[in-house]
């Protein structure tokens, strides 16, 4: 019984420890990968209209303000988003078809020691202070 109850531990502990079951990764090309402190949006040609006239308005007083502080802008390239964390770890986001033009010009806010921040351009710069200042 003894010898049955090692073997099992033994197998447990090396499946355990198997590096190569980790292989099977989602595949990284499908992912717009980020890993530097910075900012994503989507570019787009805009429609003239009002609401988009302030909409524009909101997301450049924002992108502004994260440029001055050291963002480094990113158009995403791709729909799926890969956020790599200084500590490791890896969030990913898949970024919805916009429905309007508030969710055309959705900002996310990226710090490799944080984790990724939805920009809500109602909110103006105050929720992007809070989240540089946050620890």
């Amino acid at each position: 019984m003894k010898i049955l109850l090692s073997i099992l531990t033994a197998s447990c502990l090396l499946f355990a420890c198997n590096p190569t079951r980790n292989d099977a990764r989602v595949n990284k090309d499908a992912y717009d990968v980020i890993t530097e402190k910075s900012y994503v949006y989507r570019e787009f040609k805009p429609a003239a209209s009002a609401e988009m006239d302030s909409v524009l308005r909101l997301r450049k007083e924002i992108t502004d303000y994260l440029d001055q502080q050291g963002f480094k802008p990113h158009i995403a390239g791709k729909d799926s988003l890969l956020f790599h964390r200084v500590n490791g770890l890896e969030v990913m986001i898949e970024m919805p078809a916009p429905q309007d033009a508030w969710s055309m010009n959705t900002i996310i806010v990226f710090d490799p020691v944080k984790n990724p921040l939805f920009v809500n351009l109602h909110k103006g710069t105050a929720q992007v202070e809070n989240y540089i200042k946050a620890k």
